[in-house]
């Protein structure tokens, strides 16, 4: 018996040593954390969406597709100043590419067509928001040399959703081209003469008040143009509404 018992002493004294061990063990084991995964946090940006409503006012100036662009602090074109490559082949053709590629745009959009005297057209843009937010506009009178108009600059940076601004606009000289009004220098269906020409032979060479048409009427024997062609201002009615 003695020996049984002597045998069950070194066992329990075993096991008590080996679970002592292992506590001692798992002590000093170091405490493995989980790593905390933060997740990024995404920003979406606020987009505005203002809708523009442009009529032309004229009886007898088709006018280009209207070019739109948004920007902070400046704009495209300003009057009294010399017009950018971009603005002059507008003024003086109505194509708008490169116009609408300025390097300060925020956004930049055009109209899908010409606007016929008495027709009016709409275009959307979109344009993330800023603290200072500003529009313009311009479209060329299609049957002058280098005619246009639009707007410089209109802030709408505290225009509120479902909120309208109404403008009227009237016709600058773009001062790239000499307003000569011959069948070979107007680009409109009353002459369909050459749009673009980089030479610029306007002695002004900035953008000015539009003196208006002469026309062969006036006196003018080699103008193309007639007195229906004449217009007075506004040429047109602007009208922006933010939609979103």
């Amino acid at each position: 018996m003695s020996s049984a018992n002597n045998l069950k002493k070194s066992l329990l004294v075993l096991a008590l040593a080996t679970t002592l061990a292992a506590c001692s063990d798992n002590d000093n084991d170091p405490v493995v954390e989980e790593p905390v995964v933060v997740e990024p946090i995404v920003v979406e940006p606020v987009i505005s969406e203002f809708t523009i409503t442009f009529s032309n006012l004229t009886a007898g100036q088709p006018l280009s597709p209207l070019s739109v662009i948004a920007f902070e602090d400046e704009a495209p074109w300003e009057f009294g100043t010399t017009a950018s490559v971009g603005l002059e082949m507008l003024a003086e053709s109505g194509a708008n590419e490169e116009y609408l590629s300025y390097e300060n745009a925020l956004a930049a959009v055009s109209a899908e067509g010409a606007i016929a005297p008495g027709e009016t057209t709409t275009v959307i843009i979109t344009v993330e928001e800023q603290e200072t937010l500003n529009l313009s506009f311009a479209a060329m009178l299609g049957n002058t040399n280098d005619a246009f108009t639009g707007l410089s600059s209109l802030d709408v940076s505290t225009l509120e959703v479902g909120g309208s601004l109404s403008r009227t606009t009237t016709a600058y000289d773009a001062g790239t081209e000499a307003n000569t009004e011959t069948a070979e220098t107007v680009p409109g269906p009353a002459a369909s003469g050459e749009g673009f020409n980089e030479i610029r032979d306007d002695t002004a060479d900035i953008i000015t008040m539009h003196p208006g048409i002469v026309s062969n009427q006036d006196g003018l024997s080699t103008s193309a143009l007639g007195v229906e062609h004449k217009f007075d201002n506004p040429v047109s009615k602007i009208v922006i509404t933010r939609t979103q």
